[in-house]
């Protein structure tokens, strides 16, 4: 359902992040030459450092960004040339994208739904369904800026929900929540994984990662290094847990921590 072929993003550094960078190089490269597939009813986890380049990738995936070279497919749909189309088909979730703090939860879901093309009944049963699973109802009235961070990521993940798409991508989705709020999330994953659903996770918690996803891609300075089920990468790296298997191939690669 996703098919990455050979995304290269290319960002042009100013003089100011060049300096705080201590580089004389005027780009950087934050994905370089990645390719990867997954399919319906997988959840695939992107597993890395912080600025390792998973968030460029998803929002190139996702079409907020056009890569600088290769191709990406989402449900058959190119992203530069369908992104109408490809943004029909996914959810995204990235705490860099927040709702507007001034209106409420159920108003937010009300409006997305509309943007989405969805009818009152159809918005009201859905809204119904994940409020009440992520337990929103009882602030569902309140202004986005009076929520606690757990009630905002919950109300972000059912915002982002509200059309039932055929592929997820969330990037950090339990990110600062506590252990409760984290919990309900990546049983939700799960959930829609059951039912059939791609779901694509980016995350640096190795023990998420070990239960959550059917294969994995570790992503180190913009490269893919390595791609498997937990089971493959402990062999390819002659390890015994992912947080290990991770920093052999880290030492491997020979890259300093961003």
């Amino acid at each position: 359902m996703i098919e990455i072929k050979n995304l290269t993003k290319v960002y042009k550094l100013s003089k100011k992040q060049m300096q705080e960078r201590k580089t004389k190089n005027n780009f950087k490269k934050a994905a370089d030459s990645v390719s990867l597939s997954a399919n319906k009813g997988e959840l695939y986890g992107l597993l890395g450092p912080n600025g390792a380049g998973k968030t460029t990738i998803l929002r190139c995936v996702a079409t907020l960004l056009q890569p600088t070279e290769g191709e990406i497919t989402v449900c058959g749909f190119d992203t530069v040339k369908e992104p109408e189309n490809v943004r029909k088909s996914i959810a995204f979730l990235t705490n860099e994208i927040k709702l507007d703090p001034q209106f409420s939860p159920k108003f937010m879901f009300h409006f997305f739904g509309k943007l989405h093309g969805m009818d009152d009944s159809t918005i009201n049963k859905r809204r119904e369904m994940l409020f009440g699973y992520f337990g929103i109802n009882d602030f569902q009235d309140k202004k986005i800026n009076e929520l606690s961070t757990g009630m905002k990521q919950k109300a972000s993940i059912a915002v982002s929900l509200v059309h039932d798409p055929e592929v997820i991508i969330f990037d950090e989705p339990t990110n600062g929540l506590d252990i409760v709020t984290a919990r309900s999330v990546t049983d939700y994953l799960k959930k829609m994984k059951e039912e059939g659903k791609l779901v694509i996770v980016s995350t640096h918690i190795m023990s998420e990662a070990e239960k959550l996803c059917d294969r994995i891609g570790i992503i180190i300075s913009g490269q893919k290094v390595a791609e498997g089920t937990l089971p493959e990468l402990l062999t390819q790296t002659g390890t015994n847990d992912l947080e290990d298997a991770f920093f052999e191939l880290y030492k491997e690669h020979n890259v300093e921590e961003a």
